[in-house]
């Protein structure tokens, strides 16, 4: 199981690193999108792998629980991730409706390194 998951989170994270050094604005958005569903199933596995196990503490019995913090965290980054991705998609969509092209260039119109 957590060899699945690692490798889960490797496949996220170079995709997403992949993505982000294109040059055009849609596929920086998925990067991003997929660096952040990366992060969020690492914080997810750092609550313990633990199969049909409740996620609270029981004094009376002796059966193993898993951390309900990495969920509420992850549960808060999706909410987050959301929120910055439709205003990420807002803002690539005005520079494209500015501009006419999606591409993203470093370089100013002088034709110098900015």
């Amino acid at each position: 199981m957590e060899i699945l998951v690692a490798t889960a989170v490797g496949v996220l994270t170079a995709s997403g690193i992949y993505l982000v050094l294109r040059q055009r604005t849609f596929p920086v958005i998925v990067g991003i999108s997929l660096l952040s569903y990366a992060v969020n199933v690492f914080l997810f596995a750092t609550g313990r792998l633990v199969i049909n196990a409740p996620p609270i503490l029981n004094k009376y019995e002796d059966v193993p629980y898993t951390d309900p913090l990495p969920q509420a965290l992850v549960l808060t980054a999706i909410v987050i991730s959301f929120g910055m991705t439709a205003v990420i998609v807002m803002i690539a969509l005005s520079s494209y409706l500015t501009n006419r092209d999606d591409r993203i260039d470093m370089i100013d119109d002088a034709g110098e390194d900015a």
